[in-house]
């Protein structure tokens, strides 16, 4: 088998729980392969540096940029599920769009009326979802049923193992979210989850908003990586600046309503745009924007 075959068929492996939308039973479900080793293979980790795979963002003449406009995404339809991957996953295999840093999924999924993901597992990956419309229930095998609403922002420390499903909560909407897959810097931790409303958080506009850290004790939730995630709405004509909490890092900025202007490219909604080798940039909004930014290791 070829690498490209080899490393497709280690990402359709572990993309495999969309197929279905029945719950099943915690016991029945079996795991050959953790995420984390899956799709490593697939992310070019195996190398120093690995936030580099990207083809470089030609209209800026740079190598620090990365450009993802959002009709490049690799997209999925089952019916009950309609998906955007901003990254390679499942069907949709992008040997130029497997990560950014430690980022390796950045999925974009609206759900039918009272459908979703049936029981599936994960280990050693840092999950984290955000909703954009509507409710989603969670379950786990280590106890937690919760309803996260749009909102809200929901963190799963997968570490040793853990079940979890997640359902459109209503029967007569649908739900949409993003669902956000980031690698560990420590492993086999004990399961953990946690969920926290940004209605506290988030009531200024026009300022950035810190919504995830590495610290329990720092503002929003918290993750096992050295990550920072911050959340704004803008009105049209307003400029924020960001710098990063570590040089080391880039960002990836996703708009997820609206249109911005970074570093002089335009982006509109679901555009990505990653940045690295920069202590700070600036944010313009273009039109009433809503952005989240999320800033990673670009190396494991």
């Amino acid at each position: 088998m070829d690498r490209k075959n080899f490393l497709k068929k280690a990402i359709l492996s572990t993309a495999a729980y969309a197929a279905g939308s029945k719950v099943l039973k915690f016991k029945n479900v079996r795991k050959k392969e953790s995420d984390y080793d899956s799709f490593l293979k697939g992310s070019e980790f195996e190398s120093e540096q690995i936030g580099f795979n990207h083809l470089p963002n030609n209209e800026m003449r740079t190598m620090k940029t990365v450009l993802h406009k959002a009709n490049t995404r690799g997209h999925a339809n089952h019916g009950w599920l309609n998906s955007y991957h901003s990254f390679s996953f499942a069907n949709y295999y992008n040997p130029e769009r497997m990560n950014f840093g430690v980022l390796r999924v950045l999925n974009d999924d609206t759900v039918d009326a009272a459908r979703g993901f049936s029981t599936h597992p994960h280990d050693n990956m840092e999950i984290i979802s955000i909703p954009l419309e509507g409710d989603l229930e969670h379950k786990d095998s280590i106890g937690n049923v919760a309803v996260i609403k749009e909102g809200d922002v929901q963190v799963m420390s997968a570490g040793t193992g853990v079940f979890h499903s997640e359902f459109n909560k209503n029967g007569d909407r649908d739900v949409k979210f993003l669902q956000i897959w980031i690698f560990p810097n420590k492993r086999n931790v004990e399961p953990r989850y946690d969920q926290l409303s940004l209605l506290s958080l988030m009531k200024e506009r026009n300022k950035l908003h810190q919504i995830l850290s590495p610290t329990e004790e720092d503002a929003g939730v918290w993750i096992n990586q050295n990550a920072w995630f911050h959340m704004a709405d803008m009105d049209s004509g307003k400029e924020l600046n960001y710098e990063l909490k570590d040089k080391r890092n880039g960002v990836y900025t996703f708009v997820i309503e609206g249109d911005v202007n970074i570093l002089g490219q335009d982006l509109n909604k679901r555009d990505g745009f990653g940045i690295w080798d920069t202590d700070a940039f600036r944010i313009k909004a273009n039109s009433s924007s809503k952005i989240l930014l999320m800033e990673v290791p670009m190396q494991l």
